[in-house]
């Protein structure tokens, strides 16, 4: 009716119906909210946007109002679930998410995208970008954890902790090990799965920053990720009755600005020591480099290599293979720090896992090594014959 009355009248009549339109809901929800104590203004703002969208239609547009139309209506039919979840969310959550935009929308556009100080390895902007896209992973895997409820059980603190941060998950599981022996199975499978999900979320942190490296190493990743998931679901049908996985353990905390600084000046250090070991020792400093980080965090050395291969031109048999000792010596780490946390009773069945994973990545890392020493070997026979 109000599209009707446009061409005579112009907007005033639309200008009118909202007014009018929003004083009596106006009078409405205070009379409600003073009766009921119910501060809700869903149907309020769902009244409002009937309306314009309506009067939007009337305009012309009408396959984009009928769009919005539904989004409104899916989300009012979602409003309990959308409830539920809000009240899991507390000033943490909040707090990490603002964070999260302030270093995404606020920072990240005015960084330079330019290469800096030593070999030009400190580029602002692709710094900045990795600590966002860790954080973003790290938070979705918070917020995941939160969403599944409380009995999520251990296979799910595994499985979604490992998105945010599998040395953190292993910690958590192997310290509640310890509280509780008898959960031991059930705590392995929850660390090998979430030794999994590490798997996967470096294939996606590789296809972001060189997918060049997929067609070398993201196979191998892949096998890897999926033979520990299969693992911890092999093992978690072993479990007794009596070891009931259907315990709460406390979520993984979200990232602060703290944290995201830190990675930064970390992942700052892995960028220039990586072109100096190649520079200053050759690819056997690379591989050293490789191995040391790794036992601390392999996503500041898997972002420095991408970056070396995708600027510096590091072939990919160099990157491969120190990808692969990376992630040896941090699944290495990962055991060291369980059996120190959770006790010897830990630790007979973190081998076997260990040894399978040592097996798959070093079988694709150890044939791109075989490659690169064939190269080598090739490369100094050559120097010797142009010698004579």
């Amino acid at each position: 009716m109000l599209g009707h009355l446009q061409p005579n009248f112009g907007a005033w009549p639309l200008v009118a119906a909202v007014l009018g339109l929003s004083l009596l809901l106006t009078v409405s929800y205070a009379r409600t909210a003073k009766i009921s104590g119910n501060l809700s203004a869903t149907t309020t703002i769902a009244m409002l946007l009937t309306l314009v969208l309506g009067a939007y239609a009337s305009h012309g547009n009408v396959t984009l109002a009928l769009t919005a139309a539904v989004i409104v209506a899916v989300f009012l039919d979602l409003k309990p679930t959308l409830h539920g979840w809000l009240r899991l969310i507390e000033h943490r959550e909040l707090t990490a998410s603002l964070q999260l935009l302030v270093l995404s929308v606020v920072i990240l556009p005015y960084l330079p995208n330019t290469g800096l100080g030593p070999f030009a390895a400190l580029n602002p902007y692709q710094l900045w970008w990795a600590v966002i896209l860790i954080a973003g992973l790290s938070l979705a895997g918070h917020f995941a954890m939160l969403l599944t409820g409380s009995e999520r059980g251990i296979l799910w603190t595994g499985l979604l902790g490992g998105l945010a941060s599998s040395t953190a998950a292993t910690v958590a599981l192997a310290r509640y090990t310890r509280q509780h022996p008898v959960m031991v199975s059930a705590a392995i499978s929850g660390t090998l799965a979430a030794c999994g999900i590490m798997f996967f979320r470096m294939v996606v942190l590789i296809g972001v920053i060189e997918p060049a490296l997929l067609s070398t190493f993201g196979g191998a990743m892949m096998i890897a990720g999926i033979l520990l998931l299969g693992m911890a679901l092999w093992r978690q049908r072993q479990i007794t009755s009596a070891e009931n996985n259907d315990r709460t353990i406390e979520a993984m905390a979200p990232f602060d600005l703290g944290t995201a600084f830190s990675f930064a000046a970390f992942l700052a250090v892995m960028a220039v020591l990586v072109p100096a070991a190649k520079q200053w020792l050759g690819t056997s400093g690379i591989f050293v480099l490789s191995t040391i980080s790794g036992l601390a965090d392999v996503d500041a050395i898997l972002v420095s290599l991408a970056r070396l291969h995708s600027t510096e031109g590091l072939t990919t048999n160099v990157a491969a293979v120190a990808l692969g000792l990376a992630t040896l010596s941090n699944m290495l780490s990962k055991a060291t720090i369980a059996w120190m946390t959770g006790g010897g009773t830990v630790w007979p069945s973190y081998h076997i896992w260990l040894h399978n994973c040592h097996d798959r990545c070093w079988r694709s890392s150890g044939s791109q090594f075989e490659l690169y020493v064939r190269s080598t070997r090739v490369n100094g026979r050559c120097s010797k014959n142009e010698l004579k």
